[in-house]
């Protein structure tokens, strides 16, 4: 699941992927343009509620393509994303 908060005066908003706490096991990174697609800068979080979550903060109007890095060196797509082509998945903030 993605999250879109409203964009702020400053013209940023906060994007927070969110999947089950266990699926898949394991750490489980968020990558994409916004960090140069480097595992382990936004690692997904356990939280209270059985999910896990990362939050990043992007310039609003922008679409950002992104994939999930899970332990193994195992990519995955977001099926909530706005898009996907041969290269991961797309969001438009």
């Amino acid at each position: 699941m993605i999250k879109r908060q409203k964009p702020t005066k400053a013209g940023t908003v906060k994007l927070t992927f969110e999947l089950p706490v266990s699926e898949p096991e394991g750490p489980v990174s968020v990558v994409g343009d916004f960090n140069d697609w480097q595992p382990g800068v936004h690692e997904l979080v356990p939280g209270r509620n059985g999910s896990r979550t990362a939050t990043v903060t992007v310039p609003a109007g922008t679409t950002l393509r992104f994939r999930y890095l899970a332990d193994g060196g195992r990519w995955f797509d977001d099926d909530n994303a706005d898009a996907r082509d041969e290269h991961g998945c797309l969001v438009s903030v």
